[in-house]
């Protein structure tokens, strides 16, 4: 059995387009994973996509998994609350100018709380300056982004509300499989 699945894609060409959301209550804040780490980048991973099935980087070893990490201009940013991880934006820079918000997301336990608008309007901002913190990079000119129909109910809204414009949409069949969550027997 398979089921349809919708990808849109949006981006943004101008750090104008970019629509800020308020800032959540309470203890959080977003912080650069600095040190480039396969093993946390693959916890994020699956911590966050576990439940909405995100399994294209399953299969990766671990030195692809670093490579990734290491690129140049790549970055991780992290939300946390009270100290404890509750999302993250991986900002993937291409040579021409355009970044692509690679990864964004909430682990269950922290969507629904306002922390994903304001995660995803500091992960944008940080890809428009993305140049000023790698100077052999060039200026960015265009961020853009990917979500689809397997995805949280409101992400495609969050997008819009920050500003994104929708570009392409495309759908597909893709084999039922069940989400493999963080770690076998998470989710019943």
């Amino acid at each position: 059995m398979s089921t349809a699945v919708t990808t849109w894609s949006l981006e943004q060409t101008s750090p104008d387009d970019l629509r800020p959301a308020a800032e959540p209550s309470g203890d959080v804040r977003i912080v650069r994973a600095e040190v480039p780490s396969a093993e946390f980048s693959r916890f994020l991973y699956t911590a966050v996509g576990g439940d909405i099935r995100w399994t294209d980087r399953l299969g990766l070893t671990y030195a692809q998994w670093q490579e990734i990490v290491e690129r140049p201009g790549a970055e991780i940013w992290v939300a946390y609350e009270k100290g404890t991880p509750a999302g993250y934006v991986e900002l993937d820079p291409q040579d021409d100018g355009t970044v692509e918000i690679i990864y964004f997301g909430l682990l269950p336990a922290f969507r629904g709380r306002r922390i994903g608008g304001h995660l995803l309007s500091y992960g944008t901002a940080r890809a428009w300056d993305l140049a000023e913190r790698w100077p052999d990079r060039v200026p960015t000119k265009r961020v853009w982004v990917h979500t689809c129909s397997l995805d949280g109910e409101h992400a495609m809204d969050n997008y819009l509300r920050r500003g994104f414009r929708l570009f392409d949409t495309k759908v597909t069949e893709e084999p039922d499989t069940p989400a493999p969550g963080p770690w076998p027997g998470a989710h019943a």
